[in-house]
């Protein structure tokens, strides 16, 4: 990406992003989002959901059936103490859509509001999808993964069961 579009990196590490979702009031597991805010927030008490939103930096707007999820603005990039270098750490090319989000253009944009270049983000998923590596799974098997290391996946899988155990640890 900084090499194909450095004014781009270079504008996405000075403002950073802000990002928008909208969470219904009940899971939608037929939607790439999914999951109710009542879900996502562990209650559904609006005053509670709002403290803990809050906690981990995010803005509530309240709307009919639904919530509007404003983070940000947070950074394009961290910087690894370990491997002394940048990390790609956006959601550049994670936006979806379904029927509560659906103008995907302005799930991310720049911490000053101004749109992302639709071009750029095309151009960022090919990337993705060109440094893809995809893994064999058989039953049994176990991934752990650094996600500041290696993006994780944005591909559906096919063959069920499985189960997922997640933690985002700072």
């Amino acid at each position: 990406m900084e090499q194909k579009h450095p004014k781009f990196v270079k504008e996405m590490e000075e403002k950073g992003f802000i990002y928008t979702q909208v969470l219904g009031d009940e899971s939608d597991h037929s939607s790439p989002v999914g999951r109710s805010w009542k879900e996502v927030f562990m209650t559904d008490d609006k005053t509670i959901a709002e403290e803990r939103a809050a906690k981990l930096g995010m803005k509530l707007e309240w709307m009919e059936g639904a919530v509007k999820v404003i983070i940000g603005p947070k950074p394009g990039f961290r910087y690894d103490e370990v491997k002394k270098h940048k990390i790609w750490f956006n959601g550049v090319v994670g936006r979806f859509e379904d029927k509560l989000n659906n103008d995907p253009a302005n799930a991310v944009v720049f911490s000053d509001g101004k749109p992302l270049p639709s071009d750029v983000s095309d151009d960022c998923a090919k990337i993705f999808d060109e440094e893809c590596v995809a893994l064999q799974w058989r039953k049994g098997d176990v991934l752990l993964l650094d996600n500041l290391a290696v993006v994780h996946s944005r591909r559906p899988l096919i063959t069920l069961p499985r189960r997922v155990l997640a933690s985002f640890c700072k």
